[in-house]
């Protein structure tokens, strides 16, 4: 599946690879592309085959920021009225794990859009930054907010005060990404990954996920007992009783997602 801005690859093996192609202006994330982005993760989160999901924005750039040229004569109401915070939510609700797998600039909406994802492969060349200080404002999709999640207060103030752009290797040592590759190998690596996921029980996989990310904000307390009740509701699945009974088999499971 194409289209102009986005392109669709569904494999064989449960993984779907998104991605960004807007060439001309480093994928900027205009409206268009969100709405289109978010009308696929909706329909990717409903499918019954895709059991992971991998974004990329190709082998030069992952995405350079919002179009700024959105902005040169918009207002509050224009801004408000747009509601872009819904095409950001059908990325965050989608239950299915993300791989982001980044090569060249990840630059404001683009490094939000990476840190909507569940694991970051980055390539060498990768660059990071929220610089919309630089043009008087500030990160508006979370920028602020998972960066100081992701790398703790102090890293993350220097990031969005500054406006600095940082590499791949800079990321991995704050921890804002989960590995460094070759940039030839970005892709490959993200695909590796997500297909090792797609090949384990679908239900626990998105129990994790749903319990990893609702407990990072929770009370240590609340956030145990979370874990606890979902490790105890998947005894009931039969991808459990099947992967108990190929471990003592000595052979591969066959998760149903049931």
């Amino acid at each position: 599946m194409e289209n102009e801005i986005l392109n669709l690859d569904i494999q064989s093996n449960g993984v779907a690879i998104v991605e960004l192609h807007r060439p001309d202006t480093r994928n900027a994330l205009n409206l268009e592309l969100r709405q289109q982005l978010a009308a696929m993760f909706e329909q990717l989160a409903a499918s019954d085959t895709v059991r992971a999901i991998v974004i990329t924005g190709g082998e030069k750039v992952f995405a350079a920021g919002a179009d700024i040229r959105d902005f040169t004569t918009a207002k509050t109401v224009d801004m408000y009225l747009r509601h872009t915070e819904q095409y950001w939510r059908a990325i965050i609700d989608c239950p299915k794990p993300i791989v982001a797998a980044v090569n060249g600039y990840a630059l404001g909406g683009g490094c939000e859009l990476a840190m909507h994802a569940d694991i970051i492969i980055a390539g060498k060349s990768a660059q990071f930054g929220q610089p919309e200080v630089k043009l008087g404002l500030m990160p508006g999709a979370g920028g602020t907010q998972r960066l100081l999640r992701a790398v703790g207060k102090f890293k993350a103030m220097q990031i969005v005060l500054t406006g600095k752009i940082f590499s791949a290797e800079e990321a991995d040592k704050m921890g804002l990404v989960s590995e460094v590759v070759e940039d030839d190998q970005t892709l490959a690596k993200a695909v590796e990954i997500a297909t090792q996921i797609a090949q384990l029980s679908p239900i626990a996989v998105e129990q994790i996920k749903e319990v990893t990310t609702l407990g990072a904000n929770m009370p240590l307390d609340g956030a145990l007992a979370l874990e606890r009740k979902a490790f105890q509701i998947l005894f009931d699945t039969q991808d459990q009783k099947e992967g108990v009974n190929a471990f003592f088999e000595k052979r591969s499971p066959q998760y149903q997602g049931k």
